[in-house]
């Protein structure tokens, strides 16, 4: 899913559109091979008995509810999860059938760090922390290309 352009006012330009980081598909793809063997190895063990298309049929069920909750409702929330950084506004929108959404204008940014572990770092990915007016720091988990991102939001925000 693109990001929604009706979001931006006139003149604003996007300087960089990110969806979370890749790692965060591992899981749900994990869970989709796990799920697809281990039906397919109950089905080949049921396929002799007299209630084997009885079985299958509880297979296919059970495997469909599985990846549809533990692989594509993932998927499709990772897909739906946009970090938007403009030439006016960091802009952040998440969820699926609810959605969630806060913009910040660059105005208001007073620093901008960089936090992520030797695997983040070995993937290209860290948690964005950015300090607004405000007491509370606000902080963006798994932004891929973190450091480009650190640095595109700094020349942004540095006049």
């Amino acid at each position: 899913m693109a990001f929604p352009d009706d979001l931006l006012v006139e003149d604003e330009q996007v300087v960089v559109h990110k969806h979370p980081h890749w790692k965060m598909l591992l899981g749900p793809v994990l869970v989709l091979l796990l799920v697809v063997g281990a039906a397919s190895f109950l089905a080949a063990l049921v396929r002799t008995q007299d209630w084997a298309t009885w079985a299958w049929a509880g297979l296919a069920a059970a495997g469909l509810v599985l990846v549809g909750r533990f692989t594509v409702f993932p998927v499709v929330r990772w897909r739906t999860t946009h970090f938007v950084v403009t030439d006016r506004r960091v802009l952040v929108r998440e969820g699926v059938l609810t959605r969630h959404g806060m913009d910040i204008p660059l105005s208001r940014i007073s620093s901008v760090r960089v936090r992520h572990t030797l695997w983040e770092r070995m993937l290209g990915s860290g948690t964005l922390v950015v300090e607004s007016d405000s007491d509370e720091s606000l902080e963006f988990d798994d932004v891929p290309g973190v450091q480009r991102v650190h640095a595109l939001l700094y020349q942004e925000v540095a006049p």
